[in-house]
C-alpha cells in the first residue's frame, strides 16, 4: 500500500485535470458571448422587419 503522503503529491502534480476545467469556463464563457450577441442580432433584425413590414404594408 502507498505511504498517503506519495499519492497525495502524485495528485497534487497531475494536471489534466485543471486544463479540463479551463476548458469548460472557456466554452461556457464563449457560450454566453454567442447567446449575447444572438440576443442582440435578433432584436436588431426584429426591428428592421417591423420597419419593413410597416413600410411595405402603408405602400400598397
Amino acid at each position: 500500500m502507498k505511504p498517503f503522503a506519495t499519492t497525495l503529491r502524485r495528485f497534487l502534480s497531475r494536471e489534466d485535470g485543471v486544463t479540463a476545467i479551463e476548458y469548460g469556463l472557456i466554452a461556457a464563457l464563449i457560450g454566453l458571448v454567442i447567446i449575447g450577441g444572438i440576443t442582440v442580432l435578433g432584436t436588431n433584425l426584429e426591428t428592421k422587419f417591423n420597419s419593413i413590414a410597416t413600410s411595405v404594408g402603408s405602400a400598397g
